[in-house]
């Protein structure tokens, strides 16, 4: 009963967050083209066509969705065969210490090339962690990173130098400059998406963003008519 009463607690707390976040957010500054630009973590074809980027909560239970059951997918079908470039950004709302934290704990792991190991691995154990700050949420990064492989005093280290936290704030501060309203949001070759969907439905718009590079490529290499 006390367990239920706190993950109550906690996802009405992040709801609020979320609210809040969006009645304080003010214009969009920036163009969705500049969405990828400068970002931290990237896996894919570099010279995919089609890009996608995520910008994700690691205490949003869509993103944790979408990040454990429909991104494997999308994973096998489209970035592990070279069709698109999958780029990764954070998206904590004010006042989320803890989601500031993971963040930067996931950049940690991704010296160790474990970025999306550890990305999943996070929104697994998201009810574990969400109630822990300090010293207690660090250990609990620390272990889970362990558990992937990376050396427990290595990752401690990077942790707690605070060297990946600039990173997640420049993260954050995107995601209000391009005026995203809540997670996950998805940017698809400058087009928003925001919500978490079917894999059915991201096929559909995967598809037709490849259709449409195609139909330019194609069109912008045809020869001119003769007379």
């Amino acid at each position: 009963m006390q367990r239920t009463l706190f993950a109550v607690v906690v996802v009405l707390a992040i709801a609020i967050a979320a609210v809040l976040f969006v009645v304080l957010r003010p214009k969009p500054t920036a163009s969705t083209t500049d969405a990828a630009a400068g970002a931290r973590f990237v896996i894919g074809n570099s010279e995919a066509k089609v890009t996608v980027v995520d910008f994700s909560n690691y205490l949003c239970s869509h993103c944790r969705d979408h990040a454990n059951e429909v991104f494997p997918l999308i994973k096998r079908d489209y970035i592990d065969t070279g069709k698109i470039r999958y780029v990764f950004r954070d998206f904590p709302f004010g006042g989320q210490e803890n989601v500031i934290r993971a963040g930067e704990a996931a950049a940690c792991a991704a010296d160790h090339n474990l970025y999306v190991e550890y990305h999943e691995a996070l929104f697994r154990a998201q009810m574990q962690w969400a109630g822990l700050s300090g010293e207690a949420l660090d250990n609990y990064f620390t272990d889970l990173a362990g558990q992937i492989g990376i050396a427990p005093a290595t990752f401690s280290q990077c942790l707690k130098s605070g060297s990946k936290r600039a990173g997640v704030l420049a993260d954050q501060k995107l995601a209000t400059d391009l005026g995203l309203t809540g997670t996950p949001s998805f940017i698809v070759n400058g087009e928003t998406y925001t919500g978490q969907r079917p894999y059915d439905s991201w096929r559909e718009i995967l598809d037709k963003a490849l259709a449409g590079q195609s139909s330019s490529d194609q069109g912008g290499s045809s020869s001119p008519a003769k007379p």
